[in-house]
């Protein structure tokens, strides 16, 4: 064992968080990986938006990436390097390979805005999904990339896709892996809004200081009011896709192989926004 370097600076972080007027904003800050979610991030992310809803000075929150990517997803290098059933690829696993609460965030209190900045793929896509609404910029674009990669969903993209687009829709994205411009998503429901790149952040914070100059309480009952609603007949599909990803992740994990598509399906990412 080596004993660590008193001397050696800490880490970056890989999220970062600011409060002003009420409204918490959280960044995703792996630029250089288009913020990938890796081990650190998955640890970290999660954290940062249930310290942020616990505290009594914020009453909404944004969450958005740095450029030029909200989230490319999991860190295909990271997941690919791995070595045992999958099951620890990210930390919101607990030790009997189970997840603890459904999607990325514990259970939140208060309102989660997405600011969506640039691409947001697959484990993106379901970060994104998990916000009570979205803001896109215009270079935003979204992706299911899963089944190109071999895995499957596990944050209730099944479940949130659909709600957002339907049935149908939700399928084709899921089936072809193609990208969705944010212009599409807008005209498709996924967002709300979609607005200059430069504007994004100023438009969402005028929306979250809307949200937070209201009645704290009766805006978080109204969001635990639409999630019992849009669930009351399609409940159980959360832990349907919760044990099937789980099942998927033991049967079929396989670091190497997930590793020799990477390339691919960058490739094909890239040659889908030259387009």
């Amino acid at each position: 064992m080596t004993d660590r370097d008193p001397t050696a600076a800490a880490p970056e972080p890989v999220v970062v968080t600011e409060v002003a007027d009420g409204i918490a904003t959280i960044t995703m800050h792996r630029p250089e990986a288009r913020n990938a979610i890796n081990g650190a991030m998955g640890a970290q992310l999660p954290a940062a938006v249930a310290a942020m809803d616990a505290r009594d000075d914020v009453a909404v929150m944004i969450l958005t990436g740095s450029d030029p990517a909200f989230c490319a997803g999991a860190d295909l290098k990271d997941l690919g390097s791995r070595e045992g059933t999958g099951t620890d690829a990210m930390s919101v696993y607990d030790e009997d390979g189970r997840l603890p609460y459904r999607g990325p965030f514990a259970p939140r209190t208060k309102v989660l805005i997405g600011a969506v900045n640039g691409p947001a793929i697959t484990g993106g896509f379901e970060i994104a999904l998990n916000c009570d609404f979205l803001v896109a910029s215009e270079r935003a674009r979204f992706a299911d990339t899963h089944s190109r990669v071999g895995i499957l969903p596990g944050w209730g993209l099944t479940v949130l896709l659909c709600q957002s687009v339907g049935v149908r829709r939700a399928r084709e994205l899921s089936a072809t892996g193609n990208y969705l411009s944010a212009h599409d998503a807008l005209v498709w429901g996924l967002v709300n809004h979609v607005v200059p790149h430069e504007e994004l952040l100023p438009f969402t914070r005028e929306l979250a200081a809307a949200v937070a100059s209201n009645n704290g309480t009766a805006v978080g009952e109204m969001m635990r009011l639409y999630d019992r609603v849009v669930n009351a007949t399609g409940d159980d599909a959360w832990d349907i896709e919760a044990a099937v990803n789980v099942d998927w992740m033991r049967r079929m994990y396989d670091p190497a192989a997930i590793a020799a598509r990477t390339g691919a399906v960058v490739e094909r990412g890239r040659e889908q926004f030259r387009g």
